[in-house]
């Protein structure tokens, strides 16, 4: 049942235009593509119109990035940024700007990487774009399957699985990209990280209103999913946040409403002994109009807990973060800040912040953490 709240009237809105517009999509209507449709992992009637064309929704293919000093005169302190360190350089890219474009083609330190976003199903994905020794460039497709966001590689025409890095229809079929460590934290906490960061810059291009929301109201336990989830796991409230994390075959889902409570998970997922970290700090993105109004979700971390050969456990102290073997202090971004292992970083894992009804669907066999 929706929520017919004042603020929340952009998300109704929303919500009929896409009824109206959600059409099931076949080889006729791929024909204005490249794609090789003999090649599919799924059928193509389960993707979805989501309204923009082709490129409608247009990715940055030209990021430029600016200082932490420049971004902070139109970032506030507690708006979401999605924080990426690779090969010991930090990038921030706005969700203010990447619920605008979903997608950017980077490249750090020498490396090609594809930085995606998409708001419906509020995953954040970063991969290598490097695929059988060629660099590929994405693009928004226009179609979804399962609410979530279908890409495009420029060569081929490949449509991607926006959340699983899966080619799903065309020549790259079988193809995974690989993905990078990346987490939603608020503009502040990464400056503190990372005082040497840089931050995607507003000059994309593209005539857009960053910081606005335009999907007001829709990252709401009581809504919908906007084109349906496409499953009907019953486990979670679809719309409840959930930290997800894949290690090789195994899957977990650490819901918000245990998260936030907790703090501090230490917990295993297979014979991989992790912390899970759920601390203030980042607003959501797809709330109210206005981003950097919206209210906080907070801001969350998986690590491996095992540090020179020493397994740790983590509690909260005094509103800190503090392992019980030595009493450091950590960040959200798993750096030891003061204490013994001051200046050292647990080693990350590959997890996201989603909407269950996506997390649920694309991995129906996860096991769900429980307050038990």
């Amino acid at each position: 049942m929706l929520s017919f709240k004042p603020y929340k009237l952009s998300y109704v809105i929303i919500l009929l235009i896409v009824i109206g517009l959600a059409k099931k999509v076949n080889a006729q209507q791929l024909r204005g593509w490249d794609t090789n449709t003999d090649k599919s992992t799924i059928e193509l009637s389960e993707l979805k119109r989501g309204g923009p064309p082709k490129d409608g929704i247009p990715s940055i293919d030209d990021p430029k990035f600016v200082s932490l000093n420049e971004a902070s005169s139109w970032i506030a302190a507690k708006e979401p940024v999605l924080s990426v360190e690779h090969e010991g350089e930090a990038r921030a890219y706005p969700l203010q700007i990447m619920i605008w474009h979903e997608i950017v083609n980077d490249e750090i330190q020498g490396d090609p990487l594809l930085v995606t976003f998409c708001p419906l199903c509020y995953s954040a994905l970063v991969f290598e774009r490097t695929v059988n020794g060629e660099t590929l460039e994405f693009g928004v497709s226009g179609f979804l399957r399962h609410s979530d966001l279908v890409m495009f590689d420029r060569k081929t025409e490949t449509l991607w699985q926006q959340f699983t890095g899966k080619a799903i229809v065309g020549d790259y079929v079988g193809t995974t990209l690989e993905q990078i460590s990346s987490q939603i934290i608020s503009f502040e906490q990464f400056r503190k990280s990372y005082p040497d960061g840089l931050v995607l810059s507003k000059n994309t291009g593209y005539d857009r209103n960053y910081g606005r929301n335009p999907y007001t109201g829709y990252d709401d336990i009581n809504n919908s999913p906007l084109f349906g989830a496409g499953n009907d796991d019953d486990r979670l409230p679809p719309m409840e946040k959930v930290i997800g994390v894949k290690l090789d075959e195994h899957q977990k889902a650490y819901p918000y409403s245990v998260t936030k409570k907790k703090q501090v998970i230490n917990d295993k997922l297979g014979e991989t002994p992790l912390v899970v970290i759920h601390t203030g700090g980042a607003t959501s993105a797809m709330d109210a109009a206005r981003i950097a109004e919206s209210k906080e979700s907070g801001s969350t971390g998986v690590f491996k807990r095992v540090l020179d050969g020493t397994e740790l456990t983590f509690v909260v102290e005094n509103g800190n973060i503090v392992d019980k073997q030595t009493g450091s202090v950590w960040s959200v971004t798993g750096k030891a800040v003061k204490g013994e292992h001051e200046g050292q970083q647990l080693e990350t894992v590959t997890f996201g912040d989603y909407f269950a009804f996506a997390w649920l669907v694309f991995w129906p066999e996860t096991e769900i953490y429980t307050n038990n």
